[in-house]
């Protein structure tokens, strides 16, 4: 019989155990990190905005008590902090009461509390309140990017376009009519949803306002460009609508992420006579996201003089977004759905939507959360590769009511 291993033989370090050097200072360049490269990069952003920010506070809100050493605090909550109190406007940015001021802005937020497009859970009507409820989460400063958006640009919430609960075409007509007010202003509209039925209106409420030619890069797990759906023009036919626009071309919609089960054969058929482009989550997985953007820029302005962006959060894994009317498992990690966003924006815009948000559905406002990432991220790339105000030059169709 063996002898059993002696004790000593069991000891850390023992026979067979290859040694390790260990390094008290890893081999990492700080000069190539872009952690350190951030925090440099925030050093040189001025802070002008945030005094006037706090100053308008104290005009606003009164002075603070006699105990607060910092004299900065009014008495009555104004701008951006404390977090949790206030009147919540999207990223605490100011409210325009009287929308024929949204042009003294370089973006405006309209919500679009809109959900009669859709056909199986509704609630996105919800959409915009739960956005701009979780949006007091957030900073106007991006660390990675090292932007502010306070100090580097104007921003204001115009507040919600009047839908017609039950009646699409109607409240189509309001969304179109409230979109191409803010575009002929020349701020930037930012549409928060409501479900994906709006992305025809708010298409056409920028196309109507140009000559030019308007691209689409839409991320999305389903296909939405069928004619119609339970007869009506849902939230499953937007891109039939819109690319029937005269200045918007079928080959200009570019899709990032459609598949899954979820996918009806009667928008396939017109994706395919229409000849638009569809990259599904695996073309995306084996491309990367840069070359992923690389292709989704060069088909959605090939001849084009513009880009809309149209963003459903449920182009996202289920698992990370369960605040959605139509949640599909095996979509982005929202970490690739980003990345591609920034690098998408980085070309310049002339709308961007984000659909699809159901509040009655979501888990800790993380649905609603991603919706305000999706924003900030866009609007973060534009100021970061001077961007901003790009599509000020195709408004030669100005409307005026």
């Amino acid at each position: 019989m063996r002898e059993p291993p002696s004790r000593e033989s069991r000891r850390a370090g023992a026979i067979g155990t290859p040694v390790r050097e260990r390094r008290h200072h890893p081999d990492f360049n700080m000069l190539d990190s872009q952690g350190w490269k951030a925090l440099e990069a925030e050093a040189k952003l001025s802070g002008k905005g945030w005094g006037r920010e706090k100053q308008w506070a104290l005009e606003m809100g009164l002075p603070g008590s006699e105990s607060l050493t910092d004299k900065s605090i009014p008495t009555f909550a104004r701008g951006e902090l404390p977090h949790f109190a206030g009147i919540n406007t999207f990223l605490k940015a100011p409210y325009v009461e009287n929308v024929r001021d949204v042009g003294k802005y370089d973006a405006a937020v309209l919500g679009i509390p809109f959900d009669s497009g859709t056909t199986y859970r509704p609630g996105t009507r919800f959409g915009p309140q739960g956005i701009r409820r979780i949006s007091a989460l957030y900073t106007p400063y991006n660390y990675e990017m090292g932007v502010d958006l306070r100090e580097q640009m104007t921003l204001c919430d115009a507040g919600d376009v009047f839908t017609i609960p039950a009646n699409l075409e109607k409240s189509f007509d309001q969304i179109s009519r409230g979109v191409s007010h803010v575009f002929s202003s020349g701020a930037l509209p930012i549409m928060l949803g409501g479900d994906h039925s709006i992305g025809f209106p708010c298409v056409r409420g920028i196309a109507e306002c140009t000559s030019k030619r308007i691209g689409i890069i839409h991320f999305d797990r389903h296909i939405d460009i069928q004619e119609k759906d339970l007869d009506e023009r849902m939230h499953t036919t937007p891109w039939f609508w819109a690319t029937n626009l005269p200045n918007v071309s079928p080959k200009n919609l570019v899709q990032l992420g459609i598949g899954g089960w979820q996918v009806p054969r009667d928008g396939v058929k017109v994706a395919r006579e229409r000849g638009t482009n569809v990259l599904t989550i695996d073309d995306i997985e084996k491309l990367g996201p840069e070359k992923t953007a690389e292709i989704a820029l060069e088909l959605a302005w090939k001849d084009a003089d513009a880009v809309y962006i149209s963003f459903d959060v449920d182009s996202i894994d289920c698992g990370f977004v369960p605040g959605t009317g139509w949640p599909e498992p095996g979509g982005f990690l929202p970490r690739e759905a980003l990345k591609i966003l920034g690098l998408v924006a980085a070309e310049g815009l002339c709308g961007l939507e984000v659909v699809e948000v159901s509040p009655p559905y979501d888990t800790s406002d993380i649905t609603a959360l991603f919706g305000v990432r999706v924003v900030v991220e866009a609007l973060g790339s534009l100021v970061a590769h001077g961007k901003l105000g790009s599509h000020k030059h195709l408004i030669d169709k100005p409307v005026s009511f």
